[in-house]
């Protein structure tokens, strides 16, 4: 088994000319497909999340006014998305595909989410395309069920995970780990318990140095028992809304340096995706591809 969380209710209509490229929840399941990588019984639909399981992560108030949709309009143009109960649902689902394949990994060492990575939704506010924080409610859960004791967040998106690193910042038991562009959105940065913030343009050969060197030594230090990746392919020269140099063959190589390190200490791990927002689809969809290429080559 090879758990890859997806719904077409994932690939949710924006408006003709929105920036993002929600085409990619279409394509990347359909190229695993086509190339073997994943079987048609991979896939399994999430369903929709126990509230109680969001509340232990997100204010009452922001998930009654979501899911009400009664947010402040203000409030509701931060996350980028016209706000509606199709949305809502989506990200109802995208969470609970993240929490059951992080309960799925302890048989199978991997689990995916097509979508999700949604780092930048705080407790009690969304923005930046993120309605509800998957990963951070995925470790909330596995904490809650005793599943996992320590827990470490390799989020390698060219954002900063800021709504993560709010989310625990007092919680010991998940160490959040990110690195991200220093110019990049968000501007005014949170602190996680460990932040690289590279310059613009940095190369494959700086990023991969850092990485490589840095995940081995936290989970020397940290000792977690489940890692959480967020594989955003954002960081590449190519992406819209990244300003880093990465090429493709270099995100991929990010990718087997976290992989080899689960392998290596044994540690089972779910990867949700992330952001992707080069301007020729192709480009996401290979990006995105290369991490279920390398976590079967690895982990199978």
């Amino acid at each position: 088994m090879f758990p890859i969380a997806f719904h077409s209710i994932f690939k949710h209509p924006l408006p003709e000319g929105h920036r993002f490229p929600m085409l990619k929840y279409e394509l990347l399941p359909q190229q695993l497909l086509h190339e073997g990588i994943a079987l048609k019984t991979d896939f399994f639909e999430p369903e929709i999340i126990p509230i109680e399981t969001i509340l232990r992560i997100h204010t009452k108030e922001y998930v009654s006014d979501l899911l009400n949709l009664t947010l402040d309009p203000k409030a509701a143009r931060k996350i980028g998305f016209p706000l509606s109960k199709e949305l809502v649902e989506r990200e109802l689902r995208i969470a609970q595909g993240t929490v059951l394949g992080a309960e799925k990994t302890f048989e199978t060492k991997v689990a995916f989410n097509i979508a999700g990575g949604t780092h930048h939704a705080y407790s009690n506010r969304g923005e930046a395309f993120c309605l509800l924080n998957d990963q951070a409610i995925a470790a909330q859960y596995l904490l809650d069920k005793k599943l996992a004791k320590k827990i470490l967040i390799i989020d390698l998106d060219v954002h900063q995970g800021n709504g993560t690193a709010e989310i625990f910042q007092k919680n010991d038991n998940v160490f959040t780990f990110s690195t991200h562009g220093k110019s990049n959105y968000p501007f005014k940065k949170e602190t996680s318990d460990l932040d690289i913030a590279f310059e613009d343009n940095t190369s494959d050969e700086d990023f991969l140095k850092t990485i490589s060197e840095i995940i081995p030594k936290l989970i020397e230090q940290q000792k977690p028992d489940f890692i959480f990746y967020l594989a955003g392919v954002d960081i590449l020269a190519s992406d819209k809304l990244g300003k880093l140099g990465c090429s493709v063959d270099g995100c991929k190589k990010r990718d087997e340096i976290v992989f080899q390190n689960c392998e290596r200490y044994q540690i089972p791990v779910q990867v949700s995706m992330g952001g992707g927002y080069s301007p020729e689809i192709k480009t996401i969809i290979e990006a995105h591809a290369n991490t279920y290429r390398v976590a079967k080559d690895i982990l199978f």
